[in-house]
């Protein structure tokens, strides 16, 4: 078959990357359910029904969740308060479910600062949480953005969970990079708002909006409680959804490449009266590189090629993702507090 006549032909994906589905069900009450089986899912990418390879129940995969705490100049009335929320959500989260989570802490302003990497340590993430002190702007996105990068490259489930009053005002990353980032990562999103200002003047509306639409995309959900018993039930909440998650994985087969990558993903629920939360969808290959990879497999199985040697590239992630960020780390290990370390990714590394 001649190269060329690919052009004309429709590019299906048939790839052997695994793509994972973290989905919480609830009954018409809004309680989680956590007792359905595999025959209860069905599953579609772009339409396409596909073929369950991996399913899993509730704590069964480890959880890696990422806190990312805001710590900017309008946040410091309710810093405290919600510093001591998140501390009780750790305790409660490491002390029960799986003895294999973990979690870190990273703190955003005018620049993003790993607090604490992803560690079982109570100790650690507590002394992390009694240093935060408010200042400068908001770099939410740059913060989701980053902490993605070190979610994406660990095992089992990953959940972030971002504490803010509202939007962004110095990201160098985009609203689209962040969500971008978070999906490529296959991690749910859990914004909680805190939001002194009830009504609206004062208040950045578009931001709330905006974390909105990106924990749907995700498959999370947004929280605005005030702080006290409000907060802590917010972070209740998310414990439960992440104690009750089901773990869904497929290899695409059959499904027509996307002119921007993104693939639409639907799951259906065998049982009535249930409703599934999950991510709207990821990113796979566009309708070009599809072609090039059907272009060159086609080339190499002929008998001859002209023009020359032919091959596919595929980028990293890392590669994608070239960091221009200023980023400081805090290491209490060995390691100076306050380092500054520019134009680079944040690094993984865990000390349980």
């Amino acid at each position: 078959m001649a190269v060329g006549s690919l052009a004309a032909q429709p590019v299906y994906r048939s790839n052997v990357r695994l793509v994972r589905i973290l989905a919480t069900v609830k009954d018409m009450n809004g309680n989680p359910v956590g007792s359905l089986n595999k025959s209860d899912f069905r599953v579609f990418d772009n339409g396409v029904e596909q073929q369950i390879a991996v399913f899993d129940r509730e704590s069964e995969q480890p959880l890696s969740a990422a806190i990312l705490v805001d710590t900017s100049g309008s946040t410091a009335i309710e810093l405290k308060y919600e510093t001591d929320s998140v501390n009780r959500f750790l305790k409660t989260l490491l002390r029960e479910g799986n003895p294999d989570d973990t979690a870190a802490l990273y703190t955003f302003n005018w620049q993003v600062t790993l607090q604490c990497s992803y560690t079982r340590r109570l100790d650690r993430l507590e002394q992390a949480l009694r240093r935060l002190k408010p200042e400068g702007g908001t770099s939410m996105y740059d913060a989701m953005y980053l902490a993605s990068q070190d979610l994406g490259d660990r095992g089992g489930r990953h959940a972030m969970i971002v504490v803010t009053d509202g939007g962004d005002t110095t990201s160098s990353k985009t609203y689209h990079q962040a969500l971008e980032a978070v999906q490529l990562a296959d991690a749910i999103v859990y914004p909680i708002l805190v939001v002194p200002i009830t009504n609206d003047a004062g208040r950045n509306i578009g931001g709330e909006n905006a974390l909105t639409t990106l924990a749907a995309a995700t498959g999370g959900r947004v929280f605005a409680p005030s702080v006290g018993a409000e907060l802590d039930r917010a972070f209740g909440d998310i414990l439960r959804d992440l104690r009750t998650q089901y773990v869904l994985g497929f290899y695409p087969k059959g499904v027509p490449a996307t002119k921007d990558r993104f693939h639409r993903l639907k799951i259906a629920l065998n049982r009535p009266g249930l409703q599934a939360q999950y991510r709207t969808g990821y990113y796979g290959d566009s309708e070009a590189a599809a072609a090039d990879q059907g272009a060159a497999a086609a080339c190499a199985s002929a008998e001859s090629c002209a023009g020359g040697e032919t091959g596919t590239y595929s980028k990293s992630r890392n590669d994608r993702y070239a960091n221009k960020i200023a980023v400081r780390r805090k290491e209490k290990e060995g390691q100076a507090a306050g380092t500054d370390v520019r134009g680079t990714e944040i690094s993984e590394a865990s000390h349980r």
